[in-house]
Protein backbone atom coordinates (compact mmCIF):
# COMPACT_ATOMS: atom_id res chain seq x y z
CA UNK A 1 0.00 0.00 0.00
CA UNK A 2 1.57 2.81 -1.22
CA UNK A 3 -0.03 6.68 1.01
CA UNK A 4 1.38 9.75 1.46
CA UNK A 5 1.22 12.21 4.18
CA UNK A 6 0.09 16.17 2.94
CA UNK A 7 -0.48 19.59 4.69
CA UNK A 8 -4.04 20.52 3.10
CA UNK A 9 -6.44 23.78 3.61
CA UNK A 10 -9.58 21.64 2.90
CA UNK A 11 -11.59 24.71 4.15
CA UNK A 12 -9.14 27.42 5.72
CA UNK A 13 -7.24 26.24 8.81
CA UNK A 14 -4.22 23.69 6.95
CA UNK A 15 -4.82 20.01 8.23
CA UNK A 16 -2.64 16.93 8.12
CA UNK A 17 -4.23 14.51 5.74
CA UNK A 18 -3.54 10.65 4.44
CA UNK A 19 -3.62 10.31 0.38
CA UNK A 20 -3.98 7.04 -1.05
CA UNK A 21 -4.63 6.84 -4.87
CA UNK A 22 -4.27 10.47 -5.71
CA UNK A 23 -7.39 11.26 -2.74
CA UNK A 24 -6.96 13.16 0.35
CA UNK A 25 -8.86 12.62 3.53
CA UNK A 26 -7.94 14.96 6.72
CA UNK A 27 -6.22 12.68 9.44
CA UNK A 28 -8.83 14.17 12.10
CA UNK A 29 -11.54 11.72 10.31
CA UNK A 30 -9.69 8.80 12.43
CA UNK A 31 -9.45 11.19 15.62
CA UNK A 32 -5.87 12.46 14.66
CA UNK A 33 -5.36 16.01 14.45
CA UNK A 34 -1.88 16.86 15.22
CA UNK A 35 0.37 18.45 12.44
CA UNK A 36 3.55 17.23 10.46
CA UNK A 37 6.11 17.82 12.55
CA UNK A 38 4.49 16.56 16.09
CA UNK A 39 3.40 13.28 13.72
CA UNK A 40 7.36 12.95 12.92
CA UNK A 41 8.20 13.69 16.20
CA UNK A 42 6.72 10.04 17.76
CA UNK A 43 6.79 8.36 14.28
CA UNK A 44 7.62 5.30 15.17
CA UNK A 45 4.28 5.13 17.05
CA UNK A 46 2.07 7.25 14.58
CA UNK A 47 3.32 5.06 11.56
CA UNK A 48 1.20 1.62 12.42
CA UNK A 49 -1.87 3.66 12.82
CA UNK A 50 -1.64 5.73 9.26
CA UNK A 51 -0.74 2.96 7.82
CA UNK A 52 -4.12 0.51 9.13
CA UNK A 53 -6.16 3.83 7.98
CA UNK A 54 -4.53 3.80 4.47
CA UNK A 55 -5.81 0.33 3.83
CA UNK A 56 -9.52 1.65 4.89
CA UNK A 57 -11.15 1.77 1.53
CA UNK A 58 -14.20 3.12 2.92
CA UNK A 59 -12.46 6.16 4.46
CA UNK A 60 -11.96 7.58 0.84
CA UNK A 61 -15.07 7.04 -0.69
CA UNK A 62 -15.69 10.68 -1.97
CA UNK A 63 -12.46 11.95 -0.74
CA UNK A 64 -11.54 15.08 -3.27
CA UNK A 65 -8.47 14.41 -5.62
CA UNK A 66 -5.26 15.88 -4.10
CA UNK A 67 -4.69 17.82 -7.69
CA UNK A 68 -7.91 19.74 -6.53
CA UNK A 69 -6.75 21.08 -3.20
CA UNK A 70 -4.81 23.51 -1.62
CA UNK A 71 -1.41 21.90 -1.01
CA UNK A 72 0.77 23.73 1.27
CA UNK A 73 4.91 22.31 1.86
CA UNK A 74 3.79 19.30 4.12
CA UNK A 75 5.67 21.24 6.85
CA UNK A 76 9.05 23.72 7.86
CA UNK A 77 12.12 21.82 8.80
CA UNK A 78 14.10 22.70 11.64
CA UNK A 79 17.03 21.75 10.45
CA UNK A 80 17.33 21.46 6.08
CA UNK A 81 20.58 19.72 4.98
CA UNK A 82 21.88 19.94 1.20
CA UNK A 83 24.64 17.39 -0.44
CA UNK A 84 25.94 18.66 -2.91
CA UNK A 85 28.08 17.47 -6.06
CA UNK A 86 26.43 14.44 -5.53
CA UNK A 87 25.09 12.89 -9.08
CA UNK A 88 27.73 12.22 -11.76
CA UNK A 89 26.45 13.33 -14.51
CA UNK A 90 25.77 16.55 -12.67
CA UNK A 91 28.76 17.44 -11.96
CA UNK A 92 30.98 16.43 -14.86
CA UNK A 93 28.10 18.82 -16.43
CA UNK A 94 28.95 21.38 -14.58
CA UNK A 95 32.10 21.50 -15.23
CA UNK A 96 32.33 21.26 -18.56
CA UNK A 97 30.02 23.52 -19.30
CA UNK A 98 31.03 25.98 -17.36
CA UNK A 99 34.71 27.20 -17.71
CA UNK A 100 35.43 29.44 -14.17
CA UNK A 101 34.91 25.96 -12.73
CA UNK A 102 37.59 24.22 -14.11
CA UNK A 103 41.51 24.05 -12.92
CA UNK A 104 43.94 24.87 -15.34
CA UNK A 105 45.01 21.66 -16.22
CA UNK A 106 41.81 20.68 -16.91
CA UNK A 107 41.45 23.88 -19.16
CA UNK A 108 44.71 22.65 -21.32
CA UNK A 109 43.11 19.38 -22.09
CA UNK A 110 41.25 18.54 -24.91
CA UNK A 111 37.36 18.09 -24.45
CA UNK A 112 37.84 14.12 -24.53
CA UNK A 113 40.67 14.04 -21.68
CA UNK A 114 38.88 16.55 -19.99
CA UNK A 115 35.45 14.54 -20.08
CA UNK A 116 37.60 11.29 -18.61
CA UNK A 117 39.49 12.78 -16.16
CA UNK A 118 36.80 14.50 -14.59
CA UNK A 119 34.52 11.35 -14.90
CA UNK A 120 37.45 9.25 -12.93
CA UNK A 121 37.85 12.18 -10.10
CA UNK A 122 33.93 11.40 -9.75
CA UNK A 123 34.55 8.21 -9.55
CA UNK A 124 37.18 9.10 -6.76
CA UNK A 125 34.87 10.91 -5.01
CA UNK A 126 32.22 8.02 -4.72
CA UNK A 127 34.70 6.45 -2.33
CA UNK A 128 35.28 9.54 0.00
CA UNK A 129 33.25 12.04 2.17
CA UNK A 130 29.98 13.74 1.18
CA UNK A 131 29.67 17.90 0.51
CA UNK A 132 27.11 18.90 2.82
CA UNK A 133 25.82 22.47 3.47
CA UNK A 134 23.01 23.89 5.35
CA UNK A 135 19.97 25.81 3.81
CA UNK A 136 17.61 28.09 5.68
CA UNK A 137 14.40 27.17 7.05
CA UNK A 138 12.83 30.30 5.53
CA UNK A 139 13.62 29.21 1.81
CA UNK A 140 10.98 26.85 2.27
CA UNK A 141 7.96 27.21 0.08
CA UNK A 142 4.72 24.75 -1.33
CA UNK A 143 4.67 22.16 -4.50
CA UNK A 144 1.95 24.97 -5.88
CA UNK A 145 3.83 28.10 -5.15
CA UNK A 146 5.55 30.88 -7.35
CA UNK A 147 9.20 31.11 -6.61
CA UNK A 148 10.24 34.45 -6.48
CA UNK A 149 13.16 35.61 -8.94
CA UNK A 150 15.53 38.04 -6.30
CA UNK A 151 16.08 41.15 -8.48
CA UNK A 152 20.36 40.72 -7.30
CA UNK A 153 20.42 37.40 -9.38
CA UNK A 154 20.84 36.74 -12.42
CA UNK A 155 21.37 32.41 -13.14
CA UNK A 156 18.39 31.42 -11.00
CA UNK A 157 18.43 27.35 -12.01
CA UNK A 158 16.58 24.43 -10.74
CA UNK A 159 17.59 21.43 -9.05
CA UNK A 160 15.07 18.43 -8.59
CA UNK A 161 16.28 16.10 -5.77
CA UNK A 162 15.39 13.46 -3.32
CA UNK A 163 14.62 14.33 0.29
CA UNK A 164 14.68 12.60 2.88
CA UNK A 165 12.83 12.90 6.06
CA UNK A 166 14.19 11.73 9.42
CA UNK A 167 11.51 10.27 11.62
CA UNK A 168 14.22 9.21 14.74
CA UNK A 169 16.68 11.14 16.69
CA UNK A 170 19.65 10.06 14.88
CA UNK A 171 23.60 10.45 16.39
CA UNK A 172 26.52 8.41 15.60
CA UNK A 173 24.45 5.97 13.30
CA UNK A 174 26.61 3.43 11.08
CA UNK A 175 25.61 3.40 8.04
CA UNK A 176 24.16 -0.07 7.95
CA UNK A 177 21.43 1.38 10.45
CA UNK A 178 20.82 4.37 8.40
CA UNK A 179 17.37 3.78 7.33
CA UNK A 180 16.33 3.19 10.36
CA UNK A 181 16.16 6.48 10.97
CA UNK A 182 14.29 7.65 8.10
CA UNK A 183 10.43 8.62 8.05
CA UNK A 184 9.85 8.98 4.45
CA UNK A 185 10.75 10.59 1.34
CA UNK A 186 9.85 13.64 -0.65
CA UNK A 187 10.11 15.85 -3.56
CA UNK A 188 12.17 18.77 -3.30
CA UNK A 189 13.85 21.63 -5.63
CA UNK A 190 16.91 23.41 -4.37
CA UNK A 191 16.59 26.55 -6.61
CA UNK A 192 19.91 28.34 -6.83
CA UNK A 193 21.57 31.30 -7.45
CA UNK A 194 24.42 29.89 -9.88
CA UNK A 195 26.22 32.99 -10.06
CA UNK A 196 26.30 33.96 -6.87
CA UNK A 197 27.77 30.30 -5.38
CA UNK A 198 31.69 31.11 -5.69
CA UNK A 199 32.20 34.76 -4.93
CA UNK A 200 34.41 36.65 -7.81
CA UNK A 201 35.89 39.05 -4.97
CA UNK A 202 39.14 37.39 -3.91
CA UNK A 203 37.95 35.60 -1.04
CA UNK A 204 40.04 32.47 -0.14
CA UNK A 205 36.98 31.35 2.08
CA UNK A 206 35.21 29.03 -1.21
CA UNK A 207 31.41 28.67 -1.79
CA UNK A 208 29.02 31.38 0.01
CA UNK A 209 25.97 28.96 0.48
CA UNK A 210 23.87 32.04 1.90
CA UNK A 211 24.06 33.87 -1.42
CA UNK A 212 23.64 30.93 -3.76
CA UNK A 213 21.16 28.78 -1.83
CA UNK A 214 18.76 30.66 0.33
CA UNK A 215 17.01 33.70 -0.94
CA UNK A 216 13.10 33.40 -0.14
CA UNK A 217 10.99 30.49 -1.81
CA UNK A 218 14.32 28.85 -3.31
CA UNK A 219 13.06 25.67 -1.37
CA UNK A 220 9.64 23.92 -3.12
CA UNK A 221 8.69 20.97 -0.90
CA UNK A 222 6.28 18.38 -1.20
CA UNK A 223 3.37 17.43 -2.05
CA UNK A 224 3.71 14.33 0.29
CA UNK A 225 5.86 12.62 3.13
CA UNK A 226 5.74 8.96 1.60
CA UNK A 227 6.79 6.70 4.13
CA UNK A 228 10.12 4.73 3.59
CA UNK A 229 8.27 1.58 3.97
CA UNK A 230 6.31 2.54 0.79
CA UNK A 231 9.25 2.85 -1.31
CA UNK A 232 11.26 -0.60 -2.27
CA UNK A 233 14.17 1.15 -3.77
CA UNK A 234 15.02 5.01 -3.31
CA UNK A 235 17.90 4.23 -5.47
CA UNK A 236 15.76 3.38 -8.36
CA UNK A 237 13.48 6.50 -8.43
CA UNK A 238 12.98 8.89 -12.06
CA UNK A 239 13.25 12.35 -11.57
CA UNK A 240 12.17 14.49 -14.25
CA UNK A 241 12.03 18.21 -14.35
CA UNK A 242 10.45 20.13 -17.21
CA UNK A 243 10.32 24.20 -17.96
CA UNK A 244 7.94 25.40 -19.85
CA UNK A 245 6.62 21.62 -20.94
CA UNK A 246 10.80 21.19 -22.09
CA UNK A 247 12.33 18.16 -20.43
CA UNK A 248 15.63 19.41 -18.74
CA UNK A 249 16.10 16.27 -16.08
CA UNK A 250 15.21 12.73 -16.70
CA UNK A 251 17.23 11.33 -14.87
CA UNK A 252 17.14 8.50 -11.77
CA UNK A 253 18.81 8.23 -8.35
CA UNK A 254 20.77 5.70 -9.08
CA UNK A 255 23.31 8.15 -10.50
CA UNK A 256 24.02 8.86 -6.76
CA UNK A 257 27.30 9.38 -5.85
CA UNK A 258 27.10 9.09 -2.25
CA UNK A 259 24.40 6.90 -0.54
CA UNK A 260 21.67 8.10 1.39
CA UNK A 261 23.45 5.66 4.29
CA UNK A 262 26.68 7.37 4.22
CA UNK A 263 24.79 10.55 4.14
CA UNK A 264 22.79 10.28 7.59
CA UNK A 265 26.09 8.81 8.99
CA UNK A 266 27.99 11.73 7.99
CA UNK A 267 26.08 14.06 9.30
CA UNK A 268 25.40 12.31 12.47
CA UNK A 269 29.08 12.22 13.00
CA UNK A 270 28.57 16.23 13.38
CA UNK A 271 25.47 17.07 14.43
CA UNK A 272 22.45 15.43 15.72
CA UNK A 273 19.32 14.79 13.23
CA UNK A 274 16.20 15.24 14.82
CA UNK A 275 12.60 14.15 14.09
CA UNK A 276 11.39 16.35 10.97
CA UNK A 277 14.88 16.88 9.77
CA UNK A 278 15.40 17.60 5.98
CA UNK A 279 18.39 16.19 3.50
CA UNK A 280 18.36 17.37 0.44
CA UNK A 281 19.98 14.53 -1.18
CA UNK A 282 21.74 16.03 -4.71
CA UNK A 283 20.44 16.90 -8.00
CA UNK A 284 20.81 14.82 -11.02
CA UNK A 285 22.24 16.26 -14.30
CA UNK A 286 19.57 18.44 -16.57
CA UNK A 287 20.16 21.95 -14.49
CA UNK A 288 19.81 25.00 -16.57
CA UNK A 289 23.73 25.66 -16.01
CA UNK A 290 24.12 22.56 -18.17
CA UNK A 291 22.40 24.46 -21.09
CA UNK A 292 23.09 27.97 -20.45
CA UNK A 293 19.33 28.31 -19.53
CA UNK A 294 18.02 30.04 -16.15
CA UNK A 295 15.06 30.97 -14.89
CA UNK A 296 12.89 33.67 -16.16
CA UNK A 297 9.75 35.55 -14.80
CA UNK A 298 6.61 33.53 -15.85
CA UNK A 299 8.66 30.34 -16.53
CA UNK A 300 6.42 27.68 -15.12
CA UNK A 301 8.71 23.84 -13.48
CA UNK A 302 6.86 21.48 -13.21
CA UNK A 303 9.21 18.39 -11.41
CA UNK A 304 7.82 14.85 -10.48
CA UNK A 305 9.77 12.06 -8.71
CA UNK A 306 8.64 8.41 -8.52
CA UNK A 307 5.36 7.74 -5.80
CA UNK A 308 6.49 11.09 -4.50
CA UNK A 309 4.00 13.30 -6.43
CA UNK A 310 4.72 16.40 -8.84
CA UNK A 311 5.40 19.92 -7.92
CA UNK A 312 4.38 22.61 -9.84
CA UNK A 313 5.80 26.20 -9.45
CA UNK A 314 5.30 29.18 -11.56
CA UNK A 315 8.40 32.00 -11.32
CA UNK A 316 7.77 35.73 -10.79
CA UNK A 317 10.02 38.75 -10.59
CA UNK A 318 10.68 40.37 -7.06
CA UNK A 319 8.56 43.20 -6.80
Amino acid sequence: MNFGLATICFDSAPETALVVDGRAVPLARIGERRALPALLDAWDAVLPVITQAAADADLFVGAPALDDLAVQAPYRPRQIFCTGANYKKHVVGLILGDPSMRTAEQEAQSPAERQARIEALMDERANGLPFSFLKLPSCVVGPMDDVILPRNVEKPDWELELGVVIGRRARHVPPERAMEHVAGFAVVNDVTAREHIFRRDGSAIGADWLSGKCFPTFLPFGPLIVPRQCIPDPYALQLQLAVNGKLYQDETTADMLISIERQIAYLSDRVELQPGDLICTGSPYGNGSAFGVYLQPGDRMVGTITALGTQRNRCVAEA
